[in-house]
């Protein structure tokens, strides 16, 4: 006895979503932290993500954390913690996140890619409409400034 032919679609549509793994960066400065405002162009228009971006094939999550944030915003981070990875299931793809808390270590910011950023404490970042995907973070984090 198979599955039901809805059953095997669904199993068939899992097996074909992409999976993406992504480094993040939390950055921390004064008691706050770096959302950054995804443009109208990209995927997931305006809602608000930790930044950071695709691990390449042989890269370590550090290594394109740092990447990642110097093409974006053009600073350079120190990584001070890693946070345990997340992953989140979307109709089209699942990722899977990498945190690391950072701070800026060079540059100033500057918006390559996103609309906005904002400095947010740890008890306002809720309030913002932030991806699926890094809702988890958030706990995650929040969490670890208690322990």
């Amino acid at each position: 006895m198979g599955l039901p032919d809805s059953s095997k679609e669904d199993v068939m549509a899992e097996a074909a979503a992409p999976h993406i793994h992504v480094a993040c960066a939390i950055i921390e400065r004064d008691g706050r932290v770096l959302a950054a405002q995804r443009s109208r162009s990209m995927s997931m228009p305006l809602k608000w993500e930790f930044p950071g971006g695709k691990i390449e094939a042989g890269e370590s999550p550090e290594a394109c954390l740092k990447r990642e944030l110097a093409e974006e915003m053009n600073v350079e981070v120190a990584i001070r913690r890693a946070l345990p990875s997340c992953t989140h299931s979307y109709p089209t793809f699942t990722i899977t996140l990498y945190p690391f808390v950072c701070a800026i270590a060079s540059g100033e910011i500057a918006l390559n890619e996103h609309r906005a950023v904002a400095w947010v404490t740890p008890a306002e970042m809720p309030a913002l409409d932030w991806t699926g995907a890094d809702a988890p973070v958030i706990e995650a984090y929040r969490r670890s400034l208690t322990e």
